[in-house]
């Protein structure tokens, strides 16, 4: 963080976002330049979610210089608030697009066996042309049993992190990370919560 410029006390800022109004270019550069030290701030909070620091910074640069041009003075507000905003929708996004590469590759995940005994994956069924009415039938009603179960066995609490992490009745999926910041408790708590509820669930299966 110490090899990044000061920030920007106001009158400075309002100085070079006037220039900046006015077609001076350098003025937009320096804007830039001094909030590089809020991309680094903001993308420490990200640094554990298995991306790395340098395509974050990348990430967050765009969002800044995003800001920078899109900002309005009028709105009477900082740029820097602004800026915060556009920096982590930014990071938000990249991290969005790996968790959904991620439900990708989580369709050749095994999901159990058939009669004789092979491997099935989620892709097996979601793909397979020879799928057949009574293998598409007797998925609804695991679906449906696995919804019934849900609500009827596992505490609300446990129904809220698997809701959460698994995307389940439509809603976001979460990291166990992010769930753990949401609800104010530890990852390693909601591992626990996640893995103890996944267990009662199979019992019923």
């Amino acid at each position: 963080m110490k090899a990044f410029p000061k920030p920007m006390i106001p009158e400075e800022e309002a100085y070079y976002l006037q220039k900046y109004t006015e077609g001076d270019l350098q003025a937009k550069h320096i804007l830039i330049e001094r909030n590089l030290r809020l991309v680094a701030h903001i993308v420490k909070k990200y640094q554990n979610y298995g991306e790395d620091s340098e395509d974050l910074l990348s990430v967050g640069t765009i969002g800044l210089i995003k800001a920078v041009v899109t900002f309005d003075p009028s709105k009477n507000s900082r740029l820097s608030t602004y800026a915060a905003r556009c920096i982590e929708n930014e990071i938000l996004m990249l991290l969005r697009s790996h968790k959904k590469i991620s439900r990708e590759v989580s369709l050749y995940e095994p999901i159990g066996t058939d009669r004789e005994g092979n491997e099935i994956q989620l892709f097996d069924i979601i793909e397979s042309d020879e799928t057949t009415v009574q293998d598409q039938l007797a998925l609804k009603e695991d679906i449906k049993k696995l919804y019934q179960t849900l609500e009827s066995t596992l505490s609300k609490r446990e129904r809220l992190v698997l809701k959460m992490r698994y995307g389940l009745y439509n809603e976001e999926e979460y990291t166990q990370r992010e769930i753990a910041a949401l609800l104010g408790i530890s990852r390693s708590y909601v591992s626990r919560i996640e893995k103890s509820a996944i267990e009662k669930l199979r019992a019923h299966f």
